[in-house]
This record gives C-alpha cells, structure tokens and sequence, in this order.
C-alpha cells in the first residue's frame, strides 16, 4: 500500500476554480440549500451511464434529476471511474455532451486522478507515462516536469522494439531529435506510470521489463528495480462490445509473468484506482467539497472546503463486483454499494454476488437513482 497525501494547498485552489466554474454560470439564492446534503453519490461510467459513447439505462433521464429547473447542481454526485488516459477536464466535456447535462472536471475523479498526490515524490524526475490518450500530458498537467510517453521513448531507442518494422500502425508518428535521444539514453528513469491501457502491449511488456530490470536504462546491467504504479488493476470492463474487454489487469498479468521469468526478483507494483480504498477516500474528498459548494455562498467556498462535512451515506453506483462493490465494501461506512445489470455483471433478477454481495441489487441507473431519492426523501 502506498501512503498518498491527500491535500495540499494548490489542489485546493484547483478545487475551487472549478467550484467556481461549475457554479458560477447559473447561480441563484433559491438554489443554495438549507443545510448540507446528508449524502452524495459516485457513478462508475463504462457499463452504468454509458457503453461506447451512448447513454444506457436511463442514465441522461437520472442524472437530470441531481439538478434543479435552473440546470444548477442540487446533489453531490461524481464520476468514479478507472477509465483515463485523458485530462479530467477534457473527460468532463465528453460526458456533458453524452450525458446532456454540465459536468465539471470536479466532478470526473478517474483512475489515474491519484497520481498527483505523488508530484512531490517525483516532480523534476524522469518518469515514462504508458497508455492510451494522452497520458504524458495528463500527468504534466499534474505538475510532474519530466515526463515522457512510452511512444516517444520507445523511439529514443534503435531497435529496442524488435516488431516495429512489421506494424503497419504507428502509436507515435513523429520523429525524435538527435539531442533528445542522446538525453534519454543517458538517463535513468525513476518511475514508470501506467496511465491507462496499453495500446500496444508487446512494445510495452518489451521496454517495460528493459527499464525495471536495469534500475531504469535500456541496455544497460541489471540494476534496483524502479517504482511500477497501475491507475487501476481492473482484469475486464464492458466496452461497446457485447462481451466484456480486457483491461490494465490482463496486461499487469502479462508484465509481471514475462519478468518474473526473466528477473531474478518479483515484481513490485502499486495500484491506486478501485477498489483500492485510496480512491474511495479521494471520492469522499471530492464529493465533500461539492456539498460545500451546495450549502455556502460561492464567496465563501474557502471557509466551507476548511470544514468538515460528515455524509451520512455514500452511494457507490457500479457494474463490476470485483470493483465496485469489492471497493466500497472495503471503504466501509459511510459507503453504500449498488449494483447494475448493465455491464460486467448480468444475474437474473433475484441474484447478487456471492462473494462481493452489493446492499442493493438493480437493473439500471436509472433504478438505482429512483431508490437512492425515494430512500432520501428527495422530491424531484
């Protein structure tokens, strides 16, 4: 388990500019609550809300009821997903289109979104980013200044992909200086990140095991293994495809097994994103300054963050048991599993998992939204 600083003074300021943000575009004295909402809830995305990039399960219908007439956010509620390889706030742009309602990059805590709780630990160091997207970027915009993609250090190096000749595709097209390939050649990594899922896996698995097993050089003796963190560790996920995809978790496996077999000692590695509690407590962070939002003046929102704001119950909404509900289950109070029939898991009407049993079992978002209100004594 890694220990995560879970404040710090600039990611409170982030926090509050897009409070403001969120916030400052319908603002309205009859919206601002009495009292603090006593809950707030966590979507997970892929198999709940939205398979591909469509809607499902009433889920544009459901969230639609966390608003107001004005279209003013009245119950705290994120996106906790192991999804990533993109900025939350480009996230948060996609799911207000899909979804039809305004989402704040606040509001979309994804997989990775833990990783800059570690900019300290590594902040002016080499590290490689791997995964689909733009996972350099996203962990620049966390404040980490020496930070390169897999793709563009893979070409750091002649032949260090012995397949690249025969891939008709290309993950990174364009070329590397001569002065750029010269610094990273000499230059050890520290860490390496997987941001989120390998886009080519046998390129990956190949110059992953190259830096972890000689202390962070290609080419070079053996060497100290650096640090491996995982955004998630999530074996499958329910994609556009009928079936459930492979994800992070299936290729951890695949990594580890090809270095253990080559590696005198194991591999070691962290993940942060569910159902590693670490996320949960991060959500519960990011939900509390939400009901804060809700309750104070928006000029005020320095004092309120200040504060501490005691949920009563926290709705974890999710289709993977092992994920999901394993998490919130291990979160414990004020945590509260729902679980869909949507996605990952599809048992008949009357079923629930044996092993990771959610408190409530329903088919769709839109149900599990219809209990959460009635439950609350929500009108809307």
């Amino acid at each position: 388990m890694i220990s995560l600083q879970m404040s710090r003074k600039t990611s409170q300021i982030q926090s509050r500019k897009q409070l403001w943000r969120l916030f400052s575009t319908i603002s309205l004295p009859s919206s601002q609550q009495a009292e603090p909402p006593s809950f707030g809830i966590a979507f997970d995305i892929d198999g709940v809300v939205l398979r591909g990039s469509t809607p499902i399960g009433g889920a544009t219908k459901a969230l639609r009821r966390l608003y107001d007439d004005y279209g003013v956010l009245k119950i705290p509620f994120i996106f906790l997903t192991n999804g990533g390889g993109v900025r939350e706030s480009k996230r948060a742009a996609e799911l207000s289109e899909f979804l039809g309602v305004k989402i704040s990059p606040l509001q979309v805590v994804q997989g990775h979104s833990p990783f800059k709780q570690m900019v300290n630990r590594f902040e002016n160091e080499l590290i490689v980013a791997v995964g689909k997207g733009e996972p350099a970027t996203v962990m620049s915009e966390y404040g980490f200044k020496n930070v390169i993609s897999i793709d563009e250090y893979a070409l750091c190096f002649d032949n260090i992909d012995p397949l690249a000749p025969y891939k008709k595709w290309s993950t990174m097209e364009a070329a590397v200086s001569s002065t750029k390939k010269s610094i990273i050649n000499s230059a050890r990594v520290q860490a390496a990140f997987v941001v989120s899922d390998s886009v080519d896996w046998s390129r990956d698995v190949q110059v992953l095991c190259d830096i972890l097993r000689t202390g962070g050089l290609p080419g070079s003796e053996e060497g100290p293994q650096p640090p491996l963190f995982f955004a998630h560790d999530d074996l499958k996920y329910q994609g556009a495809f009928s079936s459930e995809r492979f994800g992070m978790g299936a290729f951890r496996i695949a990594l580890e097994s090809i270095f253990n077999s080559i590696h005198t000692k194991a591999l070691t590695y962290a993940s942060v994103g569910k159902p590693n509690p670490v996320a949960f407590k991060n959500a519960e962070v990011v939900l509390k300054q939400l009901a804060s939002s809700l309750h104070h003046d928006l000029t005020t929102v320095d004092h309120a963050n200040s504060r501490s704001h005691d949920f009563q119950k926290l709705y974890m909404i999710g289709d993977n048991p092992l994920v999901d509900i394993k998490g919130a289950r291990q979160a414990g109070h004020p945590w509260f599993p729902i679980l869909t029939r949507t996605g990952v898991f599809k048992g008949d009407p009357h079923s629930n998992h044996a092993e990771f049993p959610a408190n409530l079992v329903v088919d769709t978002v839109e149900d599990a939204v219809n209990f959460i209100l009635r439950n609350e004594l929500i009108k809307s």
